[in-house]
């Protein structure tokens, strides 16, 4: 792949709503294509839409960038910032008779479009509006008042010939320019369009590179022709494949799809979620895990799919299960402790305890609230019902249960002496351990199932050990 020198790439959400996943996708590539090659990330806020665009939209964005470890190196920049310089430029297209006023209404538009449709033609702009060398234009209207009426401004876009470009990802794409009409840069009210400011932008922010979804290959034919009206360089473009759902339609804003921070709050590590992003359309050999800083040394735009990708909730859990497994304890407690104090079970002395649990709990757990849920059965005492000690705890064992409430009384709370009182108990009933464990489980946690049962009562205060095993009395 060629590169211009600097390279510099961009991300360029609308705030119409949440960082969508297939955004967050185009996301990773360029800011790792730019971390390859030693270049400029941008981060720019579309915002023309100004009907729909929200702070909320805004601030969800920034948040979403700063979770997932997409750094910029410039931005947020601002389109309804810039609409100087888009004026500026659409007076030298139009002054240049590159770019012309166009009065025709909306209901003018719809006409000329049936009609075309009606007589099986691609209901393109009539170009009744577009100057032309012994043509001549229609009267501009005017209100009772003699002034004009409110106009777009329109791309004069070449007549003939073919737009071609060698896509990063889909290869050589030709367009003939017959295909495509004028095309609006402006509206009425002085807002430019899309196709019109991100041209400008990427051109007066020396972009080299862009990376998007393939649902935009039909407005670049648009975007060249502005480019090399205007004499800007062009940038390369890659068009990404979508991203499809489990319905196999588009995921999207509109199709159920959810936002980058939902992920965050269901309990999912950044880096497996840019881990597995970065596999939907993009692969180094058979690696399936990997750390930014090697995407980033292998990330050299090469070997990006051409096919859509799918979107797989399994395989993204058991990503986010194998760095669950690798990260540091006392990241992960940071991670619980909120979640903690959203269930009102947190107290100020207890975070060696959750970093202890964390180490022993997260070798089973998918996502940082299942190491919440786990970890809360230390802390929360539950009172379970005379149904579930009938169910889970048999009569028989209830003396062994009790014995051991007292041999802890006297117990040094360490995970060495707490086995060594389980051991005694279980010789001096003459039973075997899971008739022991299992109940006991059940009594303590409300679950049959947890690590090594002398690492777990270590973690938790020796008062509270016994006294969810002195429950038993309760039911005497």
């Amino acid at each position: 792949m060629t590169t211009s020198s600097p390279v510099r790439t961009r991300i360029a959400p609308s705030p119409t709503g949440f960082l969508h996943l297939g955004t967050a996708r185009t996301a990773l590539y360029s800011w790792a294509f730019a971390r390859h090659h030693g270049g400029k990330f941008v981060l720019r806020i579309e915002d023309t839409d100004v009907a729909r665009s929200t702070q909320d939209s805004v601030d969800q964005i920034l948040a979403s960038m700063k979770w997932l470890g997409l750094d910029y190196d410039e931005g947020p920049i601002y389109q309804m910032q810039r609409l100087e310089r888009y004026q500026a430029v659409i007076d030298q297209l139009i002054a240049e008779d590159k770019a012309y006023r166009c009065y025709s209404t909306p209901a003018e538009l719809d006409i000329v479009r049936e009609a075309k449709k009606a007589r099986g033609e691609k209901p393109l702009y009539d170009n009744r509006w577009r100057p032309e060398a012994g043509k001549a234009l229609p009267d501009v209207p005017c209100d009772d008042a003699g002034k004009p009426l409110p106009f777009v401004v329109r791309f004069k876009n070449p007549a003939e010939g073919d737009v071609t470009w060698n896509d990063l990802v889909k290869g050589d794409i030709t367009i003939n320019n017959r295909e495509i009409d004028d095309l609006i840069i402006q509206r009425t009210d002085g807002i430019p369009t899309y196709n019109f400011a991100v041209v400008v932008d990427d051109w007066d922010m020396q972009i080299s590179h862009v990376f998007r979804g393939d649902e935009h290959i039909n407005n670049t034919p648009w975007q060249i022709n502005i480019f090399n009206a205007l004499g800007a360089p062009l940038p390369q473009f890659g068009h990404c494949p979508v991203i499809l759902g489990d319905d196999g339609q588009k995921l999207s804003k509109r199709r159920g799809a959810v936002s980058v921070t939902a992920y965050e709050d269901n309990g999912y590590l950044p880096e497996a979620m840019l881990n597995y992003l970065a596999r939907l359309g993009w692969s180094h050999g058979d690696e399936e895990l990997f750390t930014s800083e090697q995407m980033v040394s292998w990330f050299d735009g090469t070997h990006l799919s051409k096919s859509p990708a799918q979107w797989d909730p399994a395989k993204l859990l058991w990503v986010n299960a194998q760095y669950m497994k690798q990260a540091d304890n006392a990241r992960l407690a940071d991670l619980v402790i909120p979640r903690l104090k959203k269930q009102n079970v947190w107290t100020m002395d207890q975070r060696d305890r959750v970093v202890h649990g964390c180490s022993l709990f997260k070798e089973r757990c998918e996502t940082v609230n299942d190491l919440a849920e786990w970890i809360s059965l230390l802390i929360t005492v539950t009172r379970p019902s005379a149904e579930e000690i009938n169910t889970h705890v048999p009569k028989e064992i209830w003396p062994a249960i009790l014995d051991l409430a007292e041999e802890f009384s006297s117990c040094v709370w360490t995970k060495e002496s707490i086995s060594l009182s389980i051991k005694s108990v279980l010789k001096n009933h003459n039973i075997k351990m899971p008739q022991l464990a299992m109940p006991t489980r059940h009594l303590c946690f409300g679950t049959g199932s947890t690590p090594a049962i002398d690492a777990v009562f270590e973690i938790m205060l020796k008062e509270d050990v016994i006294a969810r095993l002195n429950r038993l009395k309760e039911f005497i």
